[in-house]
């Protein structure tokens, strides 16, 4: 994958691991690579193939497009599909506590000219 910011990945990747309380030997066990590759993919020192990107997203429950968001440029359409990754899956209630809290530091920026 030319021209991706493998670092940025990695931390992407490792965030997510750590969301789902996983340890870089349970992940790279789960998808069937090493713990040492797996350690070096999160410092962004070694790239992947598409087919180990699929798998780690698939293990993550994230999108391919999720892990990668940070290497395209930010469209409208990146940034909605980033919005809905991360509403995804969590209940109602968090879910308009999060379109409460856009509204408020969008009225803050309204008022502020920010």
């Amino acid at each position: 994958m030319d021209n991706v910011d493998y670092k940025r990945l990695g931390e992407r990747i490792r965030e997510e691991r750590l969301h789902l309380r996983l340890t870089q030997a349970q992940l790279a066990e789960a998808i069937d690579i090493s713990d040492t590759y797996m350690g070096a993919i999160e410092r962004g020192e070694r790239g992947l193939s598409l087919d180990t990107l699929v798998m780690l997203a698939s293990r993550l429950g994230v999108t391919v497009d999720y892990l990668l968001s940070d290497t395209v440029s930010g469209t409208d359409d990146n940034v909605m599909d980033q919005f809905r990754q991360l509403m995804d899956g969590q209940p109602l209630e968090r879910k308009q506590m999060a379109v409460n809290v856009l509204r408020s530091i969008f009225a803050y920026f309204d008022r502020n000219g920010g």
